[in-house]
């Protein structure tokens, strides 16, 4: 972390402060990254957490579930800082490109996946009204309630299907997205050294 002899030589150092809204999942990528950025776990927030294990610490009252903060600190007389600030705004941008390019997996399968549902829906509830009519027509409720059964069991298979394709389609881009953000943490790691 620091050393604190080297802090007592150097005089009092001015940091500025960071707190990051993270997806679980990206926890440890941030904390991985942005080191290379300049900033480090503010140990403050840190030592709190130690003490007060409760949620309110690690995550913000409000927030989107699974989504934890990240508190960062870095000393405000770094060199390069304006060209490290660009390579971090470029690495938070590749991951919220991630983030959506994730979402967009499953969101063509679920569009479709309701449609056909409420569509079957829809054909089932004019089958009930034909067989309720009075007199009844049975051939109405027998012809809309085919199409309504394939409309309640088909968006299941249908879902899973777009997801497996999209998915596909999608994992390229988002190791390209990956391979991006590597570039991104190597160029901001050799503007420290």
């Amino acid at each position: 972390m620091i050393d604190f002899t080297r802090k007592k030589d150097a005089g009092y150092i001015a940091y500025e402060y960071r707190e990051v809204m993270v997806a679980e999942e990206f926890l440890s990528i941030y904390r991985d990254s942005y080191p290379c950025f300049g900033w480090e776990e503010d140990p403050n927030h840190a030592a709190s957490e130690i003490k007060d294990r409760s949620v309110s610490h690690r995550t913000k009252p409000g927030t989107d579930r699974g989504r934890r903060v990240i508190y960062f600190r870095r000393n405000r007389n770094i060199s390069n800082k304006a060209e490290l600030t660009r390579l971090q705004r470029n690495f938070d941008s590749c991951i919220q490109e991630i983030e959506e390019l994730n979402r967009s997996k499953t969101t063509m399968g679920l569009t479709a996946a309701l449609v056909v549902g409420i569509l079957g829906t829809a054909c089932m509830a004019g089958s009930v009204f034909a067989v309720t009519a009075e007199p009844p027509v049975i051939w109405l409720m027998v012809l809309l309630a085919i199409p309504g059964l394939i409309g309640w069991i088909l968006p299941c298979y249908l879902y899973r299907r777009l997801v497996r394709k999209n998915t596909e389609e999608i994992n390229p881009l988002i190791e390209q997205k990956y391979d991006e953000i590597y570039t991104i943490c190597e160029k901001g790691n050799n503007l420290l050294i």
